[in-house]
């Protein structure tokens, strides 16, 4: 799949820094590929935060934040997922 804007938005926004939520079926290692968030190019800036839910509904949910590394010239790189929480065993 790709990126789609209407799963995009805004949690908050304050001193030039925007916290982002992004839902998506696709899997994390898709969503942090340099380039899926080009067309998010005028809203994402460097430092910038998205809480992402990756692969919904899928076999292997994941959660956890990305950080805008870069975004230039209409090209957008995120760092890899960092993951929220740890292993549940119970």
């Amino acid at each position: 799949m790709a990126y789609a804007s209407k799963d995009l938005s805004v949690l908050a926004y304050a001193n030039g820094f925007t916290l982002w939520h992004y839902t998506t079926h696709d899997v994390a290692t898709d969503v942090d590929t340099a380039g899926y968030f080009n067309a998010a190019a005028d809203l994402l800036r460097v430092g910038d935060m998205l809480l992402a839910n990756c692969a919904v509904g899928g076999a292997t949910p994941a959660t956890g934040v990305l950080v805008v590394a870069a975004s230039a010239n209409g090209s957008v790189d995120v760092a890899n997922l960092t993951p929220f929480g740890s292993v549940n065993s119970d």
